[in-house]
């Protein structure tokens, strides 16, 4: 028995490759807060265990992002978690932090993801209406 997989809509695959280039950045920032605690400029304990959240999470993202761009449908959750959760993490920039520039560009670019996420494409995709043939729908 085997399962065809059926190819993502085109903004099934743009949104995976935009949260592709997030994963990157991400395991960017865990890369660069270990070099901070190998040059000694802050204490290692708790800087290194964000680092190590840091790379499960974006490393969990980009599995997902590969997996979602080749067709599977469970990796389109951790993908809509993710930009969630960065969406939260841009309102912090902007809000609390400061930051409104990084803020808003962070949050937009989320938006922007969830929106081709949940095209109409990308949706009946996800519930797997693509596959019914057009001799179905007509009864």
């Amino acid at each position: 028995m085997t399962t065809q997989i059926q190819a993502p809509p085109r903004a099934v695959r743009i949104a995976s490759a935009l949260t592709f280039v997030q994963g990157l950045g991400g395991i960017a920032l865990a890369v660069a807060l270990v070099v901070r605690v190998i040059g000694g400029s802050t204490p290692a304990g708790p800087i290194l265990g964000a680092a190590g959240v840091l790379v499960v999470w974006f490393g969990g993202a980009l599995f997902a992002t590969v997996m979602l761009f080749r067709g599977h449908h469970g990796a389109r959750t951790p993908v809509i978690v993710t930009q969630l959760l960065l969406l939260g993490c841009a309102w912090y920039a902007y809000g609390p932090s400061e930051q409104q520039l990084l803020g808003s560009l962070g949050g937009i670019y989320c938006v922007v993801v969830l929106v081709f996420l949940f095209t109409n494409d990308g949706r009946k995709w996800a519930m797997g209406l693509d596959d019914v043939s057009e001799d179905d729908k007509a009864d």
